[in-house]
């Protein structure tokens, strides 16, 4: 299991990281408060407070695909 913040910050952002989240076969959560939605969801991040960073847990414990390089913009420490 992988747990990263990430902000997304724009309409396109929320589009680019769900193309990238899609080509993962890991299931992946984002958690913001007490709400976790599917990252692969569109409306499911949308329902999310997006003003402040947002909690990403990939379930898995070798992802093999190349989220981690096609999201690196998004992830903040």
């Amino acid at each position: 299991m992988k747990i990263v913040n990430i902000k997304l910050s724009t309409i396109e952002d929320v589009r680019n990281f769900v193309n990238a989240a899609t080509k993962c076969d890991a299931d992946i959560d984002l958690e913001s408060g007490r709400y976790v939605v599917d990252a692969k969801s569109i409306m499911g991040i949308f329902s999310l407070d997006l003003m402040k960073p947002i909690k990403m847990t990939i379930h898995a414990d070798d992802c093999q695909c190349e989220l981690m390089k096609d999201i690196e913009k998004f992830i903040v420490e």
